[in-house]
């Protein structure tokens, strides 16, 4: 009787993915990015995000010699952007401590910025051969309704036990296949919303299948209320110029250029002129848009302002003004993206 990673590796050979940019190939940096941009995102979403990435940093040496910004322009739009921050981090690491080579195991990869035990895993699995356990969102939906493991995932004693669920489930070989499969099982087959369980291989030993609780595996988090925050965003306009700021290098949005903001309710001529020494004369208000944060909804009301006449202050450091259509080549959070776009259509 074929074992789990059997019915996987066949599965995968027949009916997964094998024609995505990152694979056929052991260069563990372009798997590395592909990871990494996978966290939080879906596939498609990706592809086109990766090969304009690749094009521009091929290597690990062009994206360490790179500036962070040019890093995080070309990340613009793929949100958590934490993410390319820690990329170019460790790819400065790989370049001063492993003379530009990644390293081969998978505990010393996952001491490089931005990766975890799993994602460290891919790598050596793909990039190396590396017989290791990865433990995904995906995977993780696997398991659960297959073996019928009840609790939130993200709990300490249930992903305790998947870890050791998954390590005993390993293959003596084919492990690229093994892992690239339990991926695609998940991201397919297995989905969250409507999962096609009659084509699935592992349908006969599926626990979740069996007992009619596919709908409530994996279980659910404990759900809470997003609070909500409000935030005025400045749309100050000189000519056909917009005046931008770099956020700092952490926190949300770090070290992307954004619109500045004020609270709700104070005078933004008021702020203006004492932020900036920047004369300026309201002009209608935009529609406000909301953008969705992990633990948060943002509410934002942008406020267009004609700037009636400059200061120096308004041309500090971290302060650049840029024609409209030129601001949107700027790494931009996708609120600010969307707001700049609306005016442009104006």
């Amino acid at each position: 009787m074929p074992s789990f990673s059997d019915n996987i590796v066949t599965w995968q050979r027949q009916h997964g993915r094998h024609d995505l940019p990152w694979q056929n190939t052991r260069d563990p940096y372009a798997i590395w990015v592909s990871e990494i941009m996978l966290q939080q995102t879906q596939v498609a979403a990706v592809i086109p995000y990766y090969q304009r990435f690749m094009a521009r940093f091929p290597d690990i040496a062009s994206l360490a010699d790179a500036e962070e910004d040019k890093v995080l322009q070309h990340w613009s739009g793929l949100g958590y952007y934490s993410r390319a921050r820690n990329l170019h981090a460790a790819a400065l690491r790989l370049k001063n401590e492993f003379g530009g080579k990644f390293p081969q195991s998978p505990e010393i990869i996952q001491q490089l910025p931005g990766i975890g035990r799993s994602t460290a895993a891919a790598i050596a699995a793909f990039g190396f051969g590396h017989r290791g356990a990865i433990l995904d969102g995906n995977v993780k939906r696997v398991l659960t309704r297959c073996f019928g493991i009840e609790g939130w995932p993200g709990q300490p004693a249930v992903e305790k036990k998947l870890w050791s669920l998954a390590e005993n489930l390993l293959p003596e070989k084919n492990i690229e296949a093994y892992t690239q499969g339990l991926m695609d099982l998940g991201a397919s087959l297995c989905s969250r919303g409507k999962p096609a369980c009659l084509q699935c291989p592992l349908q006969q030993d599926c626990v979740a299948r069996r007992e009619g609780r596919v709908a409530a595996l994996p279980t659910p988090k404990p759900r809470k209320a997003l609070p909500q925050r409000e935030t005025v965003m400045l749309l100050l306009l000189h000519g056909n110029e917009v005046l931008l700021e770099k956020r700092p290098p952490t926190g949300i949005w770090g070290g992307l250029w954004s619109l500045p903001e004020m609270n709700v309710g104070e005078n933004p001529v008021e702020v203006v002129r004492t932020r900036f020494g920047v004369e300026v004369e309201c002009l209608p208000v935009m529609p406000g848009l909301k953008h969705a944060f992990t633990h948060y909804q943002l509410f934002i009301t942008p406020q267009p302002l004609q700037v009636l006449r400059l200061s120096t202050a308004a041309h500090e450091r971290g302060r650049t003004w840029l024609e409209l259509q030129d601001a949107f080549d700027a790494a931009l959070p996708t609120p600010v993206r969307k707001i700049l776009a609306h005016r442009a259509k104006e």
